[in-house]
């Protein structure tokens, strides 16, 4: 009688030892396959759309996954403004086209606009502020757009350089006036969206930046 119970014993050690294998592996065979994970690993900045418009529908929804990023203390400072007129972005281009000191449309032959022919774009505002905790938030929100969009089957580009341009030449002040922030909010960041018309490469990534502190 000892014998069998000692036999049932192991049987039962050996079997939870196969599930306990079975739920590891399982667990990183789901890790393999989390579409978070999968998402943020083939996002790539896009350069090139199609001129297919984005659905408004779509573009509510990237801009509503924005501002439910993480944000200090949730004040939740910042304005977001959503971009999608071709007359808009035509006439952008044409107000800081000839003032931009980078090379606009020169080497594209696709060229349309100054937002990298982006179809659509959305502008994020913020006050300033010593702590820098608002241009954090900020980037916190793009992120999150850029995810939402590739998650969405669209395309996305951060850009800084028509930013600069709409907060310094008078020709484009107009434009950003249309934008209509608040009294103290300054355009920090312009995200660009479409229909990707290109699938770039990975570029490198330096993983020895990453260090556990011991």
């Amino acid at each position: 009688m000892k014998k069998i119970v000692i036999t049932i014993a192991i049987a039962l050690l050996c079997l939870a030892g196969t599930g306990c294998c079975q739920n590891a592996h399982q667990a990183a065979e789901e890790e393999m396959t989390n579409p978070v994970i999968e998402t943020i690993m083939a996002r790539r900045s896009v350069r090139h759309y199609t001129d297919q418009a984005v659905p408004r529908e779509l573009l509510q929804q990237i801009a509503e996954c924005g501002v439910n990023a993480p944000n200090a203390m949730n004040r939740q400072q910042w304005e977001v403004r959503i971009i999608d007129s071709q007359e808009y972005f035509d006439g952008l281009t044409q107000a800081i086209k000839d003032k931009s000191p980078f090379p606009m449309g020169d080497d594209d032959p696709k060229f349309r606009n100054c937002l990298r022919n982006a179809s659509a774009a959305i502008a994020v505002a913020c006050p300033d502020d010593e702590s820098g905790m608002c241009l954090i938030n900020v980037g916190l929100l793009c992120e999150n757009v850029c995810l939402a969009a590739k998650s969405l089957g669209l395309g996305s580009v951060v850009m800084a350089g028509p930013v600069m341009m709409m907060n310094s030449i008078p020709e484009a002040r107009p434009f950003l006036d249309k934008l209509n922030f608040s009294k103290g909010y300054k355009l920090r960041v312009i995200v660009g969206l479409g229909y990707p018309d290109e699938e770039p490469e990975a570029k490198p990534r330096d993983i020895g930046k990453i260090q556990f502190v011991e």
